[in-house]
């Protein structure tokens, strides 16, 4: 029987030489493998209050909406800055190879919502770091942080859970 994990290929030297990219359209792209992930992804949370639901750009779109769907919960974006045309609050973080800037609306989240956060990788944890950071800047509650794909020797999930977040992935993958 595949697993999550048996849908996702490896490009090599992607996007730089010594990387070796997972590559998770290979598994959106089989009904049976996607249907998969977003059960698995849904399945610690049974039972759980969740109001919203929020996907990391860009990936974290596609299964977050998903993910929202199955539970008839809202979905809200967080992106790139300079994406949503609406009045937004930003937060800057730092990438392996220099900074960013993601945003939300500033009206996305109500006092007091419990939301998932839901992305397709997670390896120093910064992005998803700075999404926790704009959820609770309006006052929601992340209740975890749920990803297909873990690269522990990068660090992220030990940063997510040292900010007290619950951290579930579906499969990892040793090294970069």
């Amino acid at each position: 029987m595949k697993t999550v994990k048996d849908y996702i290929r490896t490009i090599v030297d992607f996007p730089h030489d010594g990387i070796l990219f997972r590559d998770v359209t290979t598994l959106f792209a089989d009904p049976r493998g996607f249907r998969m992930a977003i059960d698995q992804l849904l399945s610690p949370y049974a039972g759980m209050r969740i109001d919203k639901v929020t996907g990391l750009e860009a990936r974290g779109f596609i299964l977050g909406g998903a993910v929202a769907h199955q539970l008839s919960t809202g979905f809200v974006p967080i992106r790139k800055k300079g994406k949503l045309p609406g009045r937004t609050i930003a937060q800057d973080y730092k990438l392996e190879y220099g900074e960013a800037v993601i945003e939300v609306h500033d009206d996305a989240f109500l006092p007091g919502e419990k939301v998932l956060l839901v992305d397709d990788l997670l390896a120093t944890g910064g992005t998803a770091e700075a999404g926790i950071k704009l959820i609770e800047r309006l006052g929601a509650q992340v209740i975890g942080c749920a990803f297909v794909v873990d690269l522990p020797d990068l660090g992220g999930r030990a940063r997510l859970e040292a900010m007290g977040m619950e951290v579930h992935a579906l499969c990892a993958f040793e090294g970069l």
